[in-house]
Order: structure tokens, then sequence, then C-alpha cells
């Protein structure tokens, strides 16, 4: 009796140790579980703003007012302002120069026309050759002041034959003016001169001339042979430019002139 009782003496503070102990570990769980579940809740609200507070972000994303171009280019200076100015009124003069000498032109052009001829002036542009057997013309060009007056290709040897040729003939403004002349020749030649066949050679060459108020000038080209036989033969062909000037109308010719020189 006196053991038992010894032995349950000796237990019962065990027991109630034991009983606190496991008490205590029920309370330390539960706040650490209380501070997780915290800790959750607030990572998700982090993660997940509140949707006020993207609709004031978008407001004053939509509110900020958008960069014109206007407002990004650059401001011109005045030097930049007053070259640009100057560079435009050039222009412009420049343009009112070229309307002026267009309306002398037509005035002139008009003038001539309406008088039938008789206040103004007259060409007569013609070619002649005088080009060996050796060499065939084959073709011709001529431009008077910007505009083709005669322009003839032809291998049959017909255009050859023509030893002159009328490129131009009526009234022409008085002044000065510019005549262009371009010659192709083919070769020509038998027996043992038949390689001569296999060889083009052409000539260019131009002529300035004025046209005198009331006067009848006539302009001659004439292609030609120069040099000799140790002369090569591309620099054989020439062209020779004659002028004959006249009063209006009448038949003999006043003056001569062996104007322009060769080529």
């Amino acid at each position: 009796m006196h053991t038992a009782t010894r032995y349950i003496a000796l237990a019962f503070p065990i027991l109630v140790s034991a009983a606190a102990f496991a008490q205590t570990g029920k309370s330390t769980g539960a706040k650490d579980a209380g501070a997780a579940t915290s800790s959750s809740v607030a990572a998700a609200s982090s993660a997940h703003p509140a949707p006020s507070a993207s609709v004031a972000a978008a407001s004053s994303a939509s509110a900020a007012p958008a960069p014109t171009a206007a407002s990004s280019a650059v401001a011109m200076d005045g030097a930049t302002y007053n070259v640009r100015l100057h560079d435009l009124e050039a222009r412009v003069d420049e343009l009112k120069d070229q309307i002026r000498r267009s309306h002398t032109r037509l005035a002139l052009l008009s003038d001539t026309i309406l008088s039938g001829g008789a206040a103004g002036s007259r060409a007569e542009i013609s070619y002649h050759n005088e080009m060996s057997s050796a060499f065939r013309l084959v073709r011709a060009l001529f431009v008077l002041d910007g505009a083709v007056q005669y322009n003839r290709q032809d291998d049959t040897g017909a255009l050859a034959d023509q030893k002159d040729i009328p490129i131009y003939s009526g009234s022409i403004t008085p002044g000065d003016h510019t005549l262009s002349a371009l010659l192709t020749f083919q070769g020509n030649g038998y027996g043992v001169f038949t390689y001569l066949r296999g060889y083009k050679f052409e000539v260019k060459s131009s002529h300035s001339f004025t046209a005198v108020e009331g006067k009848t000038l006539a302009v001659t080209a004439t292609s030609y042979e120069s040099g000799g036989v140790t002369t090569p033969l591309q620099d054989r062909p020439k062209i020779e430019w004659k002028e004959k000037v006249q009063a209006l109308g009448a038949g003999a010719a006043s003056a001569q002139v062996a104007g322009g020189g060769t080529k």
C-alpha cells in the first residue's frame, strides 16, 4: 500500500508537466499557422493590386497629352529663314527673266509672220557635197536652233548622188542662230581598196550666224577631203561653212563672207 502511494506521488508531477508541454505546443502551432496564413494573404494582395489603383493609373496615362510634330520640330532661326527667302526671291527673278525673253522672241516671231517677211529676215541653208567616190554619204542631219531641219539616212547610194541638198528656206527672226551638221560617210572602194567598205566616218560641225533685219542670208555647208595621200582616212572628211548676204528680195549678193572656218 505504501509502495503504490509512493509511485503515484512520483508519477503525478510528470503527467502534469507532459500535459502542460502538450498545451504549449498546440498554442505555438496555432500561432505559426496564423502567421503563415497572414503572409499568404499579403503576398496575394501585392500580386493583385486593387482595381481602383489600376483605374487611377489608366486615367492618369490617358490624361497625359500626346507629343505633337509641331512641338518636336526644331524652330527655324532667323539666319536660315533669310537664306531661304533670298533663294526664293532669286528663283522668282530668274523665272521673270525667262518669261521676258520668251515674250521678246514671241513678239519678233509675230512681227515676222504678220509682215510676211518684209520687216524680218530670211535664211537660205543648203548642203554641197565635194567628197570623192571613196567616201559615200549615207546619212545627213542638220539642226537649226535645236530644231531638226533635215534628217535622211540611205545606204543605196541615192543620197550620195545628190551633190546639192536644200536644208531650209524661209523667214527667220533677226539675231544670232546656230546651225549644226552631222554627216556619216561609208568607205567605198574596189579591187585592192575593198577594205574601205568596212569603215564609217562621222563628221560633226556647228556654225553660228547672225540674221540681219531686211536681209537674206545664204548659208552653205560643204563637205570636202583635206590633206593628201599620207593623211589618215578618218582625218580627211571636213565641213566648211560659207555665208552670203543680200538685200531682202534682191537677186544679186551684196556681200559674201567665208565664215565659221572648217572642220
